[in-house]
């Protein structure tokens, strides 16, 4: 359904046309010129546009005089109850009931694909997140990033946009080799040899236990006493197979997918060859690759800084403060030049608008990565990051300790063992993901307001019994789907019941925003405000049963009323689907406890 913004910025547009043809105006506006949004008070009308105060210089005519030809013609629309200037030339505009009932009927045929948009036929996205190096289990933070990229991307795919899901498997580089000599050291110990060799900057942690002894039962005593050159390698893609292998089941856990997993050794050792001498090869034949010098680092001392010549990519051309190093002083390929290679291979995939979401501390890695995409797919591509912040796990304020499991910190499987999915999502979607947050323990698993899991989730459920309720005290009503789509929802006149109906209306326009700025706290957000008014209207419905969703003896009203409670609760699971939280019919009490597991604080 389009949304009733959309749908009355066209009625203005036409406004605009016929106060042309009539003489009044001089110009019809650029469609993009006319904003159209809910007013904050309902007392100034449903919808208010400030368009009068953006054409008036363009037009020559003082905004309050584009306002009030404007409002005019807007209330002579039959859908328009008044349209009335406001201030220095916006236009109020409160509409026929007809207009929301609309929205509403769409909820109630919908169900949770209310406002799904169908694919608009913009090019292909791709969504990288996670991308944690396969050297152990996820920890929190990962936790979030992995959130956040998979709620993205259900968000992107509901307002029409076309995505994949991708991990970037770091299965190349020091970090693995470091790996594959913490996992050698885990099989001499399977195989009764004393060592102590874990303290010499290999993984401590005892997750690689397991793995040791897989090599050990597979392999005897064939690797011991050979020399690591000869090892090294089999132990190296064991290891990673294990760690991606955990990896997945922690993902699994959280109800996360990915489409691809893609490996970074593929794009030197792969079926289509190196794919990053091919990338420095396609830059260097179009004049983007140099030989040349850098200054030292921005608060380096001078001294400490190796002046020599490099080659570089010209990043500077496409924005970045400097140019780049593609190869080291061994000749071997920088990171940046095997990122550059494989944001290339999104694109010769079919991606044409490359997705990131790190953490925090790659922001200053934002701006070198839009450059080298920019020249890597010769501008038919564009880049953007989404940064995750850190964040600090606490029960009832007091921080967590670590985990034994990891060595060094509190696995994701740990929490989402012990709180469930559903809160873990649902509170890291709760705030902007730029900004650090505390997740305690304690507070997420209650069960009251002050939680907003369960205050959504109890909305839906809230909801659902209403609809059950009204089945079994009106039996022989028609209370289904298709005859609440056709109820008389001019029946439902009490403001708290407006606030609702409009909060029905402004769900597709919700999704849009959120999709268009790349945040899905926005519908996190949009579902507690909509929970909220749910239950304040049901509270006055306690204390006062002519409010109530169940009228006895009057069917009419019961049948609107409902229709009213099951697009709310359409719009609650829509919302919750794309957050890739659960929309549960009915909530058992428990004790609030979460299930127990090793982690201490």
């Amino acid at each position: 359904m389009t949304d009733i913004c959309e749908l009355h910025r066209d009625r203005i547009a036409a406004a605009f046309g016929r106060l042309v043809a009539s003489g009044r105006l001089p110009a019809v506006p650029p469609s993009e010129r006319i904003v159209v949004e809910p007013t904050r008070d309902p007392a100034h009308g449903d919808l208010a546009t400030g368009v009068a105060m953006t054409l008036g210089k363009a037009f020559g005519m003082p905004p309050s005089a584009i306002a009030a030809a404007l409002a005019d013609e807007l209330a002579a629309d039959p859908g328009v109850v008044s349209a009335a200037v406001a201030g220095p030339g916006f236009v109020n505009v409160a509409l026929a009931p007809e207009a929301f009932g609309d929205a509403v009927r769409s909820a109630v045929s919908s169900g949770a694909a209310y406002g799904r948009r169908p694919p608009d036929g913009t090019p292909p996205m791709v969504v990288e997140f996670v991308s944690a190096n396969p050297t152990g289990p996820m920890h929190v933070g990962h936790g979030r990033g992995a959130v956040v990229g998979d709620a993205l991307a259900s968000l992107l795919a509901f307002a029409g946009r076309t995505v994949s899901r991708e991990y970037y498997v770091n299965d190349a580089g020091a970090q693995v080799d470091v790996l594959a000599r913490s996992v050698f050291v885990r099989y001499l110990e399977a195989l009764g040899e004393k060592t102590d060799a874990l303290g010499e900057g290999l993984y401590p942690g005892e997750y690689l236990v397991p793995v040791g002894q897989a090599l050990a039962d597979g392999h005897g005593r064939a690797h011991a006493g050979r020399p690591e050159a000869e090892w090294l390698p089999p132990f190296r893609d064991a290891a990673v197979r294990a760690m991606m292998e955990l990896i997945r089941e922690d993902l699994r856990l959280l109800g996360v997918r990915h489409d691809s997993f893609f490996s970074e050794r593929s794009l030197t050792a792969g079926p289509d060859g190196d794919l990053v001498a091919e990338t420095i090869r396609d830059l260097r034949d179009r004049d983007l690759v140099h030989v040349g010098t850098l200054p030292p680092p921005k608060g380096k001392p001078q001294d400490d800084w190796e002046d020599r010549e490099q080659t570089l990519f010209r990043a500077t051309l496409f924005g970045d403060e400097v140019d780049r190093p593609l190869l080291k002083a061994d000749g071997s390929y920088t990171y940046f030049a095997a990122d550059i290679a494989y944001h290339r291979s999104k694109w010769l995939r079919g991606g044409r608008h490359l997705i990131d979401v790190l953490g925090a501390d790659h922001g200053g890695y934002v701006r070198r990565m839009a450059a080298a995409v920019g020249a890597a797919t010769r501008g038919e591509a564009t880049f953007e990051a989404k940064l995750v912040q850190m964040v600090s796990l606490v029960r009832d304020g007091q921080p967590v300790r670590m985990s034994k499991r990891s060595g060094s910190f509190v696995t994701l499987r740990e929490v989402v063992e012990e709180v469930g999915a559903d809160a873990f999502r649902f509170t890291m979607l709760f705030r902007r993901s730029d900004a650090q947050m505390e997740f305690d323990l304690a507070q997420v698993v209650l069960q009251a307001k002050e939680n907003p899991v369960y205050y959504v989730q109890y909305g839906h459920a809230r909801c659902r019994s209403a609809l059950r309720q009204a089945a079994e005290a009106m039996p022989s009503a028609d209370l289904s789907p298709g005859a609440l789509a056709q109820a008389d929802l001019g029946l439902l006149r009490d403001p708290g019941e407006r606030e609702l109906i409009r909060l029905v209306a402004d769900w597709p326009r919700q999704v849009v925003l959120a999709a268009r700025a790349g945040e899905p706290h926005r519908i996190a957000f949009f579902l507690h405000e909509t929970a909220s008014r749910l239950h304040a209207h049901w509270t006055r419905g306690n204390a006062d049963p002519a409010l109530r969703f169940i009228v006895p003896g009057n069917v009419s009203v019961t049948r609107a009323r409902l229709a009213l409670a099951a697009a709310v609760a359409a719009v609650l699971a829509a919302g919750l689907g794309i957050l890739g939280v659960g929309a549960p019919d009915r909530m058992e009490r428990t004790g609030g406890e979460g299930t127990k597991t090793g982690i201490q604080s």
